[in-house]
């Protein structure tokens, strides 16, 4: 066999297991609640901003940033960072550990999830690149009870939701100068989300009553990026970027059913739009060692209908801010080519009825693998959320991340 056909038959085999793993994400992704808070039972859950777990050891930082280490997914026009012959892989998963307090006490939930499977790789040279994946948007998953005594009557109120929407992605980016890049992302969106009311009375002569709802979401969206780039001195790079998202139609359907009156609701597809997105964002590198990024990002939920109105959801604007550290990328002391990570972000709630303010501390470490490219990344982040109902929450989550970059597409000379 020679060696054009060895190096065939080992690309397939690759492609084939990172094909499996795209179908495993699609059922994984889906399959697992990301979350156990009781603010996800508001509007269409916990939104995932989709930052790669890279980005997340700097507090989410995605819009400014173009780094061949990471694929990032949430910023299409950094596709053609990656070289003319790199097959970029990305796989991650999370473990979640969450505090919840109020005037009754408190109690702890942990949750695990996979995070993301993508891939990336050229199409013509640096001009052009493509990339693909599956990617959470939100997730619902929560179960909880209230008690309490109305005209003499004992009663209870279980509070039961779960499932979330899934994206699957495929976006292209192009260099149209030497100094400006354009991308797109398109989306499908699918997924099922349950909530249900059950109220019950310790008299048994008082019926109970149940209201039931199901979202069910088979849907596309669009989302557009540009980026500005320059190194000056041969040291000092600048990245300005932009993303856009138009307010789109949500296509699915939705059912409510109330026990007590026997009633069902059905809203067809009209009802719901997904908000107008746009973010701005910067980052400095220099001497690719010491990286400073920022962005700014801002979902117009207020203008989107929900249940056929606009104004029952919430704005939901971000500040992020992350720096990024290396003592020496080229030393042969491992702990100095290691990247250091440190970022904050502060956001509030898309859902009026929460009124949440979240802000998260984030710290992340990035070890390169001795024989490649490729990275395994550890983020930590710190998240406190306090909503009006004086319910608090205490997040800590810890995302792990394989990052492969193999030269896939090198042509051996014989």
């Amino acid at each position: 066999m020679t060696k054009n056909a060895v190096t065939f038959a080992r690309q397939m085999k690759r492609t084939i297991l990172i094909l499996c793993s795209l179908l495993l994400a699609l059922t994984g992704v889906r399959a697992q609640n990301a979350t156990s808070s009781p603010s996800s039972r508001f509007g269409y859950g916990e939104m995932n901003d989709n930052a790669p777990t890279a980005y997340r050891g700097m507090g989410g930082v995605a819009t400014g940033m173009r780094r061949n280490s990471a694929i990032n997914s949430a910023q299409p026009a950094s596709y053609t960072v990656c070289d003319s012959v790199t097959f970029m892989f990305d796989l991650a998963g999370s473990g979640l550990w969450t505090r919840y307090q109020d005037s009754n006490g408190h109690r702890n939930r942990a949750n695990g999830n996979l995070e993301c499977v993508t891939l990336q790789f050229p199409i013509w040279k640096q001009h052009i690149a493509f990339s693909a994946g599956v990617l959470p948007y939100s997730s619902v998953g929560y179960n909880f009870a209230l008690t309490g005594t109305e005209a003499g009557y004992d009663y209870t109120i279980n509070y039961e939701g779960e499932g979330g929407i899934t994206n699957v992605y495929a976006g292209l980016g192009f260099n149209i100068l030497n100094w400006f890049a354009f991308g797109a992302n398109a989306y499908f969106m699918f997924g099922d989300v349950t909530n249900g009311i059950h109220l019950t009375f310790d008299n048994s002569k008082l019926h109970e009553s149940l209201m039931y709802q199901n979202m069910t979401v088979r849907s596309f969206r669009f989302r557009y990026g540009a980026q500005l780039f320059h190194t000056f001195a041969d040291r000092h790079e600048v990245v300005l970027g932009g993303v856009f998202e138009n307010r789109q139609k949500l296509r699915g359907s939705f059912v409510q059913y109330e026990l007590n009156t026997l009633d069902s609701v059905l809203v067809k597809d009209d009802g719901f739009q997904l908000p107008l997105y746009y973010s701005a964002g910067f980052s400095y590198c220099y001497d690719n060692r010491l990286l400073i990024a920022a962005d700014y990002s801002s979902h117009l939920w207020s203008e989107a209908r929900y249940f056929g109105t606009a104004g029952s959801l919430h704005n939901r604007s971000s500040i992020n801010f992350g720096v990024e550290y290396r003592h020496n990328p080229m030393s042969r002391d491992y702990a100095q080519r290691m990247f250091w990570r440190l970022g904050a972000s502060v956001h509030q709630s898309y859902v009026r009825q929460t009124g949440a303010q979240d802000f998260t501390l984030t710290l992340g470490l990035g070890f390169p693998l001795r024989t490649s490219a490729s990275h395994f990344n550890l983020a930590l982040e710190y998240d406190h959320r306090r909503a009006a109902a004086q319910l608090t929450e205490n997040n800590l989550r810890l995302t792990v991340n394989i990052a492969v970059a193999e030269n896939w597409f090198f042509k051996r000379k014989l």
